[in-house]
């Protein structure tokens, strides 16, 4: 029988699995809140959230991109019967964020290191990524911790076109990044390459990077003069608090030991072959 993929949020990066997932050959289906603002990918069946029992008994793969909110994660919370009770389910990967790691003040954090939570909404992480490791008794489990996403339509160049876009000075400080497309790569690797047990997957790219450096970087791309510097102590006045737990963490990510267990590299390895991707024709 065909494998199939259930994904639990059909959002900007479980669009990008879903397309890479019908590409391979596997029957997908996807869930929304409210399926009529979705715009589904060719080939993909989409469903209501609350109607996704049959979809759900009949997965071999779910991947759960759907964050979890003060009550808990919410795929659980409606399925967790009914995901034990899968009888073809093989793998599980849930989307977590590479925010659990918490504050390092500029050190380097690897998936063997400790979840340091540092706000609610990590620590609600966390527990979900628990909850969801409770599954890898008898399924495999892959806790895929997400690094800053862009890509076409979420990039610098929409911000700098927006006028919104702000080069904010904080030395030492630098973000970890992760193209959509990346994100599809890694996985249908981890689906393709599970194994049994609970896996830790930090989806980060190689070369974290300073906000302000990406943004001229992608200003260059563009033609234009690059927004000009303003000092973190100025720009967190007007920051709302989930930028502000952003740039209060310090941290830098890194990817090898993912790698080297799905056998991949990154198609853009750093943000600039990411942007001129973009750029190129990938759409921005």
């Amino acid at each position: 029988m065909t494998d199939r993929l259930v994904i639990a949020g059909l959002g900007y990066a479980g669009a990008a699995v879903a397309v890479a997932a019908r590409e391979a050959g596997m029957d997908v289906v996807a869930t929304a809140r409210d399926p009529a603002t979705r715009r589904v990918p060719a080939g993909v069946a989409l469903v209501a959230f609350d109607a996704a029992q049959a979809a759900i008994a009949a997965a071999t793969h779910i991947l759960v991109t759907a964050a979890p909110g003060e009550g808990g994660d919410p795929v659980l919370a409606r399925y967790r019967a009914a995901i034990g009770a899968a009888e073809r389910l093989r793998w599980i990967g849930y989307c977590s964020t590479t925010g659990v790691y918490g504050d390092r003040q500029g050190g380097a954090v690897d998936e063997d290191s400790a979840a340091a939570p540092g706000s609610d909404r990590t620590r609600r992480r966390v527990a979900a990524e628990r909850d969801w490791a409770s599954f890898g008794d008898w399924c495999a489990v892959d806790i895929i911790r997400l690094a800053g996403i862009y890509g076409p339509g979420r990039s610098a160049f929409d911000d700098l076109r927006a006028g919104a876009a702000r080069r904010i000075d904080r030395p030492g400080h630098k973000f970890s990044r992760i193209h959509v497309t990346d994100i599809a790569l890694g996985v249908m690797a981890a689906m393709a390459a599970a194994t049994s047990g609970v896996r830790v997957l930090n989806f980060a790219d190689d070369v974290p990077a300073p906000s302000a450096e990406v943004i001229a970087h992608a200003a260059s791309l563009l033609g234009i003069a690059p927004p000009p510097l303003v000092s973190f102590e100025a720009a967190k006045q007007t920051m709302t608090p989930m930028a502000l737990s952003f740039w209060r963490e310090n941290r830098v990510v890194l990817n090898r030991k993912t790698k080297t267990a799905l056998g991949i590299s990154w198609r853009y390895p750093s943000y600039r072959e990411g942007l001129a991707a973009i750029l190129a024709g990938a759409g921005s």
